[in-house]
């Protein structure tokens, strides 16, 4: 029995998908509508306008998170804190556009 335990374990714990940290703590804006942001392109807006994707950081991450968005053939995610100022936001997604990036979505927390 304890080698069947055993086994369980090993196969959960090689099967199991660890996610990485966020690079900063982010929290995004309230909304009625939740359209949970779960994918592996998510750019991240801090409250002081600090701009974040996967280990990129400040205008390189950009670029990045749209090529992966293509790459992915997924739209890009925007997590942007609650305090972020809506002139950072409207930055970011002009120089998202100018990247290239068509599909973006802010995520948002609901009920």
């Amino acid at each position: 029995m304890i080698n069947v335990v055993f086994l369980l374990l090993i196969f959960f714990l090689m099967t199991a998908q660890i996610a990485p940290p966020d690079p900063f703590e982010v929290t995004p804006p309230y909304a009625v509508n939740d359209a949970e942001g779960k994918g592996a392109n998510i750019l991240y807006l801090g409250r002081d306008g600090d701009i974040a994707f996967e280990t990129a950081r400040g205008e390189a991450a950009i670029p990045a998170a749209v090529a992966r968005a293509e790459e992915l053939d997924e739209p890009l995610f925007i997590r942007a804190d609650r305090q972020a100022s809506g002139i950072d936001l409207a930055r970011l997604l002009a120089a998202i556009s100018v990247a290239g990036g068509r599909d973006v979505r802010l995520v948002t927390v609901g009920d």
